[in-house]
């Protein structure tokens, strides 16, 4: 995997480079406006080969969390893995599937939240308004 750095490349270069990639096929310009989003975010950009495969001690380290609790994720079956020999090794594109839905979750949840908090204030409003 190698590590893109993109602090140095001005937003504005972005631009110019959307706007040149008017005649090159959507799917490319697909990447070319991922990319510009990410850089403007102030994302890492990360390029790896598509059959790439982290040990587990690097897969606990990329999703921020104990080798102990990855090995109980793996046994769980919530992320994909392959043996060598007694060892095990994770796809790459697996720890990323799991990023997303990691992250989905947590936004699903926090709307739930927010939602919950919504219709707890309407409650009280109401109860408020009959009384």
């Amino acid at each position: 995997m190698r590590t893109i750095d993109t602090s140095h490349v001005p937003a504005e270069q972005f631009d110019q480079l959307e706007r040149a990639a008017a005649d090159i096929s959507p799917e490319m310009l697909d990447v070319i406006r991922a990319l510009s989003e990410s850089v403007r975010a102030g994302d890492g950009i990360a390029a790896f080969e598509p059959t790439a495969t982290l040990t587990p001690n690097e897969a606990a380290e990329r999703l921020g969390m104990s080798r102990a609790h990855l090995y109980k994720l793996l046994d769980r079956g919530e992320l994909a893995f392959d043996r060598v020999g007694r060892d095990r090794r994770i796809p790459f594109i697996e720890v990323v599937k799991f990023e997303q839905r990691r992250q989905r979750d947590r936004r699903e949840l926090a709307e739930r939240f927010a939602h919950q908090q919504q219709t707890r204030s309407a409650a009280i409003d109401e109860l408020a308004d009959l009384l």
